[in-house]
């Protein structure tokens, strides 16, 4: 058995190995895999925000974009060494990059990138036309999960020129029970629709 354990541990490391001597530099829109050999609760597939980033449990937000496999697995193992005795070891890999915008004779009409991402039905990259609104684009993705928080919706959006993020949260909940809020906004090339997990008796 523990011959075993250490021929797979070796794979694992000259998989990420191969990653890392790839070249290949993250960009927005790509999705990654996540491992860490010492807690296999932190696996998980993560999809690189606009801004370049990713939030990962206990490192916070992790900049992928322009870094390599191995430098990204670098940052998430220091952004979480301290809650491991030892030092965790970390593979990433890069699954699926962002395809990219086909063009057809006639041309399609401009579509626009959002992002929606947690209690979604299909969540991801999603390419809408201008004039999309928030309702328009969760029924897009299939509306919510069963453990959507429904009153805490998060609709992020950069500014491309400072880098700068506004978050507004929307309760969806009141919402659809008649309440007015101004939701007729229109989305921006870019915009994060983050629906959280509900807590608790939430």
């Amino acid at each position: 058995m523990k011959q075993f354990l250490l021929a797979v541990f070796s794979l694992l490391l000259a998989v990420s190995a191969a990653h890392g001597q790839s070249g290949y530099r993250v960009k927005s829109g790509d999705t990654l895999s996540i491992e860490v050999l010492e807690d296999a609760s932190l696996a998980r597939n993560v999809l690189v925000l606009p801004g370049g980033t990713f939030d990962f449990p206990y490192a916070g937000t992790v900049r992928a974009s322009g870094r390599t496999a191995s430098q990204i697995e670098s940052a998430i193992a220091q952004g979480i060494a301290s809650n491991f005795a030892n030092s965790p070891t970390v593979f990433v890999s890069v699954v699926s990059l962002r395809p990219p915008v086909e063009r057809r004779d006639p041309p399609p009409p401009r579509t626009m990138s959002v992002y929606l991402l947690g209690e979604i039905n299909t969540p991801g990259i999603r390419e809408v036309s201008p004039g999309t609104t928030f309702l328009q684009a969760l029924s897009q993705a299939g509306g919510f999960t069963n453990f959507a928080a429904k009153k805490r919706v998060q609709l992020r959006r950069t500014n491309p020129k400072t880098g700068a993020q506004t978050v507004s949260v929307i309760n969806y909940k009141a919402l659809s029970r008649g309440a007015v809020q101004n939701l007729s906004v229109k989305l921006q090339e870019g915009d994060v629709i983050v629906v959280p997990e509900r807590r608790l008796f939430e």
